[in-house]
């Protein structure tokens, strides 16, 4: 690498005063410039044109400014300002050289530019190295006093209290002694540094002798006690560019400097572009982009640590970039940086929060299902799954959590904790609907059957019954529901309560019970009254032979049928004593009511006891059947059972006829009076007797074998048809027999006389069904006996229907 390639010399502001910022960009990239941060110096020359400035940067920084050829003549040689890399120098240091003053190009009225350079590199160098001639020291004009004296008035003005370090050259001294020479130097400047150097054009070689040794002086130039030793207020160099740029607008709009606000104005501007760039990165960032994609599928663990490594990266990036701006720009800028890049990510973590809470919430429902399937308390249950569910949401949060940020977490919390209270609240509902719907479901089926049962009865303990049947049922109810809701844990009042509504559901059992049966009491009236009329105290069907009093059985029937309607007239679970059954007995058995009422003597009628729509003694929520709609069910139910009575009367009469086969007294007496000559007859001719007797047995045969009782029972006309349809075969068997007997052979139905005795003996009793002629009827009167519900037909269908088929069992 040349030299002029490794000190990178370019022209930084123009003759015209141009600023070059592309070249100044290019220089700061090429050389590294913006890596250095503090640590690099800026070293500049002025001083009168042709004074051997540029020689003397060149020969001190092995730069290659361009120099002014003598041969050619004095002239200015360098124009605007010009910047370069110093070679071999460390730390990083700029050498600046400026365009000569009181050149002849610019005149006398042109020193604008020379004070504005001047200005400007008093504002941006460490070090100001001031080139003048040994003998124009003392001088007001030729030594530019006047301008050097304005701008150090204007240094010591804007430049505390970081100091510049001025660097006296005084060139091609004489035998003045230098310590001679120094105090007129510093007439008017605290702080400066005086050299002295020989002729370059006489004495070269020590010229570049002395040059060598003031080289060393800027070697560690920054450190304690150097040349820039003084670092208080240093532009970073990162910032450098920018700081020249501002510097050189502010001087060419003629403006004082203000370098204090300067310096806040450039630490702003570059701390804000380098937080710019650092948010920028970070959300560009791959981890930063992975983790965000991760939060929205779900909780990711270790997210407060890969956030906070994250951020602390871009952090710890702009302290390293930002650390020599101004510290409280720097801070300030930081903490807008921080501020920014947590209300980036908070979103996410707003989201994580989010999962944490759904999580705690669904495994808050899942635990709390699980020991309730384990039979556990239901409120400790909860205690345990909200404080297990919290936990873990704190574990989340805490695993969440960045160190960079204390983000409050408390609102999503009491949210998750709302959701459970809420949630268990629910949950608490349903299973106490669940427990006392089973109870009283249990209770129903407890009260409903028994209720009916109990009804059916309807007798004068029928309400005691139920009474006791409640009671048991309520109790047992009670004691178990007690002790299913024991692990809810709830206050003694809202205990009481569910058991006394539990109570009262099974009291609404039992009333919803006798208003369906009261709605029903017409079948039970009738069904009562059809079971006490046609069966006996043995609960066997009766046979109305005319031996029983129809009367009699008529009133008992029907006294037990109003008895179930007084039972199914009014509810009497509270015990109280009412005169429902003796008021129905007085007016609609006995009839003794109405004679003894009170006559209205303006009207003339007696006052109907059951002309009312209440039952005294009876509250109308206890009342069932009123007093009016009683008689008026008595009346239907008189109406509808009268054929019952009416075909008991004519099965007693059908039967006594049936029965009576004996002609009347007078006409036995009539035929003993008028046949006592035959009878004599008779007597005296014992084969007239004998004959008579084989005739006898032969019709009794006849009888016997044709069932001729039976037949003529549904009727002459039957009978004589039937009989007539069976004489012949009934003869034609007879003598089929007799021959067989007469033959010494067993006829094959030798027992059927016996069977036919057998049959008479049972004749009223129930028939086998048809095609089982085989079966004794013994049997057959053993399963009547056996079921209660084959008497409740009529009496004489029931002796119909036996005098009919018995004689065609005989008679198969």
């Amino acid at each position: 690498m040349g030299k002029a390639d490794e000190c990178c010399c370019m022209q930084l502001i123009d003759g015209n005063g141009e600023f070059n910022v592309d070249g100044l960009e290019n220089f700061v990239r090429t050389t590294k410039l913006n890596h250095c941060g503090l640590s690099y110096a800026v070293v500049a020359i002025m001083g009168p044109q042709s004074s051997g400035k540029s020689t003397l940067m060149n020969h001190l920084f092995h730069t290659n400014f361009r120099e002014m050829d003598a041969f050619r003549g004095r002239s200015q040689t360098t124009k605007g300002i010009w910047i370069a890399k110093c070679v071999g120098i460390e730390p990083f240091t700029i050498a600046m050289d400026l365009e000569g003053s009181d050149s002849r190009e610019r005149g006398e009225d042109d020193t604008t530019f020379e004070k504005q350079s001047a200005l400007f590199a008093l504002a941006i160098a460490d070090i100001v190295l001031i080139n003048m001639w040994c003998h124009d020291i003392g001088r007001e004009q030729a030594a530019n006093k006047p301008l050097l004296k304005t701008v150090f008035q204007v240094m010591m003005r804007l430049f505390s209290p970081r100091k510049t370090t001025l660097l006296f050259v005084i060139r091609d001294k004489t035998k003045t002694p230098l310590e001679y020479l120094e105090p007129i130097l510093r007439e008017d400047i605290q702080k400066v540094e005086v050299t002295a150097l020989s002729s370059y054009e006489e004495k070269e070689e020590q010229f570049k002798e002395q040059v060598a040794e003031l080289r060393q002086r800027f070697f560690h130039s920054i450190s304690p006690g150097g040349l820039a030793g003084d670092r208080q207020g240093v532009v970073p160099a990162s910032g450098f560019s920018f700081s020249a740029q501002q510097i050189w607008r502010v001087i060419k709009e003629n403006k004082d400097l203000d370098l204090p606000a300067h310096k806040v104005m450039v630490a702003t501007v570059r701390c804000e572009e380098i937080a710019n760039d650092k948010l920028r990165r970070l959300s560009a960032d791959e981890g930063w982009l992975a983790l965000e994609e991760a939060v929205q599928e779900g909780p990711v663990s270790g997210f407060g640590k890969r956030l906070s490594s994250v951020l602390d990266t871009y952090l710890s990036e702009y302290d390293m970039e930002a650390v020599y701006f101004d510290e409280g720009v720097r801070n300030a800028k930081r903490k807008q940086l921080e501020s920014k890049a947590l209300d980036f990510v908070y979103p996410t973590y707003s989201t994580l929060l989010g999962h944490l809470r759904s999580k705690a919430f669904e495994s808050f429902k899942i635990q709390l299902e699980q020991s309730l399937k384990k039979r556990e308390g239901f409120a400790a249950s909860v205690r345990t799954c909200t404080q297990s569910c919290m936990l873990e949401f704190d574990r989340g949060c805490a695993d969440a959590a960045i160190r960079q940020a204390k983000w409050d977490a408390s609102k999503v919390r009491e949210k998750l904790r709302r959701d459970i209270d809420t949630e268990a609240s629910s949950v608490r509902s349903v299973k106490l609907s669940a427990i006392i719907a089973d109870h009283e479901k249990n209770l129903t089926e407890a009260l409903s059957r028994p209720v009916e049962s109990l009804f059916e009865v309807g007798d004068e303990d029928t309400w005691a019954s139920i009474r006791r049947l409640l009671k048991r049922e309520t109790e047992a109810a009670v004691l178990k529901f007690s002790t299913a809701i024991a692990g809810f844990e709830m206050d003694q009042a809202a205990v009481d309560t569910m058991v006394q509504n539990l109570r009262s559901y099974a009291r609404n059992v039992v009333v919803k019970k006798a208003r369906e049966e009261a709605g029903k009491v017409l079948i039970h009236m009738k069904d009562r009254f059809s079971t006490v009329f046609n069966h006996d105290n043995d609960s066997l069907p009766r046979v109305w032979t005319g031996k029983e009093d129809i009367r009699t059985i008529t009133k008992d029937a029907r006294a037990a049928s109003l008895r179930l309607l007084s039972v199914m007239a009014a509810i009497r679970l509270d015990e109280k004593p009412d005169k429902v059954e003796s008021l129905l007995f007085s007016s609609l058995m006995d009839g003794t009511a109405a004679a003894s009422l009170p006559r209205d003597r303006s009207i003339g009628d007696s006052v109907d006891p059951l002309a009312s729509s209440m039952w005294e003694e009876v509250s109308p929520q206890d009342t069932l059947i009123t007093p009016v709609q009683c008689k008026s069910l008595w009346r239907q139910f008189k109406a509808e059972t009268e054929y019952t009575v009416t075909q008991a009367i004519s099965a007693q009469e059908a039967h006594k006829k049936n029965n009576n086969w004996m002609p009347p007294p007078w006409a036995i007496l009539a035929m003993a009076v008028l046949g006592f000559n035959e009878f004599m007859l008779l007597l005296k001719n014992p084969l007239y007797l004998m004959i008579l007797f084989v005739a006898y047995l032969l019709l009794r045969a006849l009888w016997v074998q044709m069932d001729i009782a039976a037949e003529f029972r549904h009727g002459a006309l039957p009978g004589i048809l039937s009989i007539s349809s069976k004489f012949l075969p009934t003869i034609m068997n007879l003598i089929r027999r007799l021959a067989e007997e007469a033959q010494g052979q067993r006829p094959p139905e030798a027992s059927r006389p016996q069977q036919s005795l057998a049959s008479q003996s049972f004749r009223y009793q129930t028939p086998p069904p048809a095609g089982s002629s085989s079966i004794p009827e013994s049997s057959v009167s053993s399963n009547i006996s056996s079921s209660e519900s084959e008497f409740e037909s009529s009496g004489p269908n029931l002796i119909r229907r036996r005098s009919t088929n018995i004689p065609e069992a005989e008679s198969s």
